[in-house]
């Protein structure tokens, strides 16, 4: 009986180590002023070629009119188990992401130096559980003014979670700019698994790229879901028909 329950106590330390493994990553942010930015976020939610990416880069000098971003990424491990999972609920790995800016290009001196580089913002977001990528770039911007809302996610769907079993994972963006510059907007959908016939390259199902150059106001919405059920979990409850 007392082996019994030393077996069960190391069972139930296992079971809390793996419960207590995922890392949750939040970071909200306001700034305003003159001179010279550099920013650079990269969020990883599993090692390697899996879970979810984003790395966002900002440099330039000028007047930072607006500026917020706001953050919120976990990761949650492959081999969670039902059982430590709250019914009705789905395990899954995601980022949230929002950035609103609005970025005047002029050179700045300084004692330390002069600094004159226009404006350069470029987001890059990976979903590698569905296969996607979303890129949002603008660079040698003299005026940018943007809003942007990123959500992606992979799904570890079990018996007891109500999203359907077919829904991996969803990356949509919902992106709002104007700008005096270069802009570079895609995305790339492709098969998550590697095609043998293909000599082990990855089947390319959908790509989109536009690149401006110029005086441009910009509004994209873009889905990338990992089956067509994932809709009754998306964040739009009002879908074209």
């Amino acid at each position: 009986m007392k082996r019994e329950l030393i077996v069960l106590a190391v069972i139930v330390m296992a079971i809390v180590g793996m419960a207590g493994a995922a890392n949750y990553m939040y970071e909200k942010s306001s700034v305003k002023g003159v001179g010279y930015r550099s920013l650079e976020i990269v969020i990883s939610t599993q090692s390697g070629f899996n879970g979810q990416k984003l790395v966002e880069k900002q440099s330039g000098s000028g007047n930072v009119i607006t500026s917020r971003i706001e953050l919120e990424a976990e990761r949650q491990p492959a081999d969670l188990i039902d059982c430590i999972w709250p019914t009705g609920s789905d395990p899954m790995d995601y980022i949230n992401f929002t950035s609103e800016q609005e970025l005047e290009y002029m050179p700045v001196s300084y004692q330390t130096g002069t600094y004159d580089q226009k404006w350069v913002d470029k987001l890059c977001v990976q979903n590698y559980k569905i296969g996607a990528v979303l890129t949002e770039m603008y660079t040698h911007a003299e005026h940018l003014q943007k809003t942007t809302e990123v959500k992606t996610r992979g799904y570890n769907n079990n018996s007891l979670t109500s999203t359907p079993a077919c829904c991996t994972g969803v990356l949509e963006a919902n992106l709002n700019s104007n700008v005096i510059g270069v802009a570079h907007i895609g995305w790339i959908s492709r098969d998550p698994m590697a095609d043998s016939q293909l000599k082990g390259r990855h089947a390319e199902y959908g790509r989109s790229v536009e690149d401006l150059t110029g005086v441009f106001s910009i509004e994209k919405f873009i889905q990338l879901w990992g089956n067509s059920t994932c809709g009754a979990i998306s964040v739009d409850w009002l879908p074209c028909v």
